[in-house]
């Protein structure tokens, strides 16, 4: 197996490749304008780390969000593209997940992202594996009773101390831990989601109000 793991959203474009063992080559900038830009040439890198090319990939990973829509379609464009073009599975992660399994926390915590406008994705989690319910997007006063006490990780919780005052890294998400929890489910039987996005929103961008269409007579 040749896991290629990638995920855009949130601000850290993030890829790595496992191949049934561990984690043999990955790549994370932070930067949340230029996911586009920044993506292809980090899967690049990180093939050439590895020694591999492209078609050796047997099946691709990919963060589903929750996040904005804009980084997010990036990564998911992205992987379902290459799982067309290369005959492989493209197989969801959540997000926050893959932040979950990388805090590698006992007992109840919770992991929170940066949603803009003053909220957060968030989720609660009974174990580094075991998610509590659907993700949610809320402002951070709204849900202090839910969280009171739990530890947090996600740039989301570290924004909001009041909220989260127990919060810590990691901040941002990482295609590696992305990778490793994909493929102890696959090698566990388990089923991964649809690579479909968990906008939870909408698009910041909007038709302006009295926006007239314009069609050739």
């Amino acid at each position: 197996m040749l896991l290629l793991a990638l995920d855009t959203a949130t601000p850290a474009v993030t890829v790595a490749l496992h191949d049934g063992r561990d984690v043999i080559a990955s790549s994370s900038q932070v930067d949340a304008r230029r996911h586009g830009e920044l993506l292809l040439p980090a899967i690049d890198r990180v093939l050439a780390e590895a020694g591999l090319k492209l078609d050796a990939v047997t099946g691709i990973a990919v963060g589903i969000g929750p996040g904005p829509y804009t980084g997010l379609r990036v990564g998911l464009m992205t992987a379902e593209t290459f799982g067309l073009a290369l005959g492989v599975p493209v197989h969801g992660v959540c997000t926050l997940d893959a932040l979950a399994y990388a805090a590698d926390l006992q007992g109840p915590f919770v992991v929170a992202t940066d949603a803009r406008r003053k909220e957060v994705y968030w989720a609660r989690y009974t174990d580094s594996r075991t998610r509590v319910g659907d993700p949610a997007v809320d402002r951070p006063a709204d849900i202090a009773e839910q969280v009171e006490g739990l530890p947090a990780v996600g740039a989301g919780a570290l924004l909001y101390p009041d909220t989260f005052p127990k919060a810590h890294e990691p901040e941002h998400v990482s295609a590696a831990a992305l990778a490793r929890l994909a493929a102890e489910r696959l090698a566990a039987g388990g089923d991964l989601p649809e690579p479909r996005p968990l906008y939870l929103r909408r698009p910041d961008a909007q038709v302006p109000k009295n926006y007239k269409v314009v069609t050739p007579k």
